[in-house]
């Protein structure tokens, strides 16, 4: 954990403080780099900066700092400021609560918080984050053998510790149209994110903005609902796998265990800890074929929802997001998950948030050929020294 702290500055009317968040760590380095990229290899390609985490979070820390000295050098205010730089984001925030206590009075009772962790859907206006999906995970592990077998001598009647996991998998999604069936995941959805979504979906379908490849489709098509599907419903991604081989060295035998790797998103309002809970006794109870099934490693973490912005906050997002990129501000929900937010949310229910990014059409976040829009970090970056003004003399 990175902790920094800037004494007000300026002539702010207030003596409140603003947390400004980020984190540093990154996502495996996955495959697929284009030849001439790789990973942990900066590449400046035009306005593109590439390399592994660079937008997922790397710039977040050197942004909030550059916010704070663009609002002193040009003369502009801000309260005490507190920049607060985690190390375990990608892991789900394990110890973060532990830090937080730790930090209580150093990091004091935020009025505003400023996180530098999300997206944008696209790079011509300011975007806020007015939602976050919670996040669950663990090991699905079905062991049916205690070592492998011919598979001409025993498939037929040995089941496939793959065909258990499917069917274990289907007490929880729909194979067929990808819904998550436990009541638990699945929560009503506020009548105004629902508007807000048929609004922005007029003017950014985000079906478009995936590398499909040909002839591929998105698994709904109605605009709105993409943007529903990827905010407020629950989704199931198989992450990772063991006990199966490589293609090339596959061989005629009846594997003895399959373990999947399960990554749940949550809808903002989720309780996580009784979704945990349901995941672990839905696909753990009664295991077919009296099969050894575990679910290890569950972890989870809550989703958020944000509260109205303040007519003031709302007049700064727009009077920066007009001044620096020419448009005004536009607010959507994001499918990621920040646990900090909603660990922020519970602990200051006063609090304003802001939270923001540059991760646009094509950044690729935990994929290969991860990039940062540089133009659009620096505009974002005076749009903070903006907001941290209009906070202090608000």
């Amino acid at each position: 954990m990175i902790l920094m702290e800037i004494p007000a500055f300026g002539t702010p009317t207030t003596e409140d403080t603003v947390l400004l968040y980020g984190h540093l760590d990154k996502q495996p380095e996955m495959t697929g780099w284009r030849d001439d990229l790789g990973p942990w290899k900066p590449v400046l390609e035009g306005d593109r900066l590439y390399g592994r985490g660079g937008a997922d979070d790397g710039y977040a820390a050197f942004a909030s700092v550059l916010a704070i000295e663009a609002a002193q050098a040009n003369g502009m205010s801000h309260t005490r400021c507190v920049v607060l730089i985690e190390a375990s984001e990608e892991s789900g925030s394990p110890d973060l609560p532990a830090y937080l206590e730790a930090l209580a009075a150093e990091i004091g009772t935020p009025s505003l918080v400023l996180c530098l962790d999300s997206g944008c859907l696209d790079y011509e206006r300011l975007w806020v984050t007015t939602s976050l999906r919670g996040l669950l995970g663990g090991t699905l592990r079905v062991e049916i053998l205690t070592e492998g077998v011919h598979s001409g001598e025993a498939s037929g009647v040995v089941p496939s510790s793959f065909r258990i996991s499917r069917e274990l998998l289907d007490r929880i999604e729909d194979s067929f149209d990808g819904r998550i069936l436990l009541s638990e995941l699945n929560v009503e959805i506020p009548p105004d994110r629902r508007q807000q979504a048929a609004a922005t979906a007029v003017d950014f379908p985000i079906g478009g903005h995936f590398p499909f490849v040909a002839g591929a489709e998105p698994m709904v098509t109605d605009p709105t609902e993409q943007l529903l599907a990827r905010t407020w419903y629950p989704a199931l991604s198989v992450t990772g796998a063991d006990g199966i081989p490589p293609v090339d060295s596959a061989g005629n035998v009846l594997r003895p265990h399959t373990s999947l790797h399960l990554s749940i998103r949550l809808p903002p309002t989720c309780d996580h800890k009784q979704a945990l809970a349901a995941i672990a006794s839905a696909l753990t109870a009664e295991p077919p074929y009296g099969a050894h099934v575990t679910f290890d490693d569950g972890h989870s973490g809550p989703g958020w929802n944000a509260p109205t912005f303040a007519d003031w906050l709302q007049d700064a997002l727009d009077e920066a997001s007009t001044a620096n990129f020419g448009n005004e501000s536009r607010a959507f929900g994001e499918g990621g998950s920040i646990p900090f937010m909603g660990m922020l949310g519970e602990m200051f229910p006063d609090a304003q948030f802001v939270v923001t990014g540059c991760l646009g059409p094509g950044a690729n976040a935990h994929g290969p050929n991860e990039y940062l829009h540089l133009p659009t970090a620096r505009r974002v970056t005076s749009c903070l020294a903006t907001v941290l003004d209009r906070h202090a003399k608000r």
